[in-house]
């Protein structure tokens, strides 16, 4: 099905009507046009139409603030759209300062030809629509490139979890997943936008590589640390291990708070290492499973509970398949 589009749209902002009537009966057949009367009211109509706006043109010289402050405005908030400056007055000071910032496109000097104008605003509108178009095709390869990354993690934290439990092993992965199922996996990461697919999966693998170093390091202390405990009784290093962020509810129910760290290998960007108190959740859970203590985790309300989990499940592709269509 093909959604349907607002045509897009040109605001002109000037303080003599005359202009502003001129500009209208000119470019009005080309697309609809927006006006103001100010910088101030240009930024409100901004702020309100930015989403069907395609060109900004803006006069130089208007009471209170100069246009090149009004373009610069629209250049940080919604660079997307093509600025015009344009003036009766020769500042040609004003105007390489704002084609030096890239703050405009063009600039056209009053009075207009009508023929010029329009075939100015003509490009303009097909350099904006090029704009459009290119922003949607990078933010769906954007969105691709995060679903695959995040199953990519994904099978990191599988292939990790079998090298220490064993490949029959789901429970960890089972627990883990379902933690950060029940927080919320945010997303996009601003590095993916600047980074190749070459250099993505490269830091992805050195990511990976030092995360998995953590989870056994972390592993290896909770196992000396709590050498002693079997059975129920670990749920009481659930409780030591997160500190004030974990609650006991019940004797076989655990609560967690919010501030508990329990998506952070699957959402940070690829060149930020993961923290240690993140790798030693996982190597907790996995240490649970080995003392016979399973995790089973779920969200109730705005809470997420811990509580002793059926024995271990068998590994399944399709299990974990599902979990990753749910990310």
């Amino acid at each position: 099905m093909t959604i349907a589009r607002e045509a897009p749209q040109i605001l002109f902002v000037d303080d003599e009507a005359s202009a502003v009537k001129y500009f209208e009966r000119a470019i009005g057949s080309l697309a609809p046009v927006i006006t103001a009367g100010s910088v101030a009211e240009g930024k409100r109509m901004l702020d309100q139409h930015a989403a069907t706006l395609s060109v900004l043109v803006s006069d130089q010289r208007m009471p209170g603030e100069y246009g090149n402050e009004l373009l610069h405005y629209a250049r940080e908030q919604y660079p997307q759209i093509v600025r015009i400056l344009t003036t009766a007055y020769s500042e040609l000071e004003n105007t390489v300062e704002a084609v030096n910032q890239g703050q405009i496109h063009r600039y056209l000097q009053k009075p207009w030809d009508i023929a010029e104008l329009r075939l100015e605003m003509k490009q303009a509108l097909e350099f904006g629509s090029l704009r459009r178009e290119h922003d949607e095709l990078l933010r769906e390869k954007l969105l691709i490139r995060q679903k695959q990354t995040v199953s990519n993690r994904i099978g990191t934290i599988s292939v990790l979890c079998a090298s220490v439990c064993g490949p029959d092993n789901f429970q960890p992965i089972e627990a883990y997943l379902a933690a950060a199922h029940a927080v919320g996996v945010s997303s996009p990461e601003p590095d993916w936008l600047l980074m190749d697919y070459s250099d993505l999966i490269s830091a992805e693998a050195s990511r990976s590589g030092r995360f998995a170093y953590e989870v056994h390091k972390q592993l290896a202390r909770i196992e000396q640390r709590y050498a002693g405990y079997q059975g129920g009784a670990a749920l009481d290093v659930l409780l030591e291990e997160w500190g004030g962020k974990a609650r006991r509810a019940s004797p076989t129910r655990i609560v967690l708070s919010s501030e508990c760290n329990l998506t952070e290998f699957l959402e940070t960007p690829s060149v930020t290492s993961v923290s240690h108190e993140h790798a030693g959740w996982l190597a907790l859970l996995i240490w649970l499973d080995r003392v016979g203590c399973p995790l089973q985790i779920a969200a109730e309300g705005d809470v997420i509970t811990c509580s002793p989990a059926p024995a271990s499940t068998p590994l399944s592709a399709d299990r974990l398949a599902i979990w990753i269509e749910q990310f």
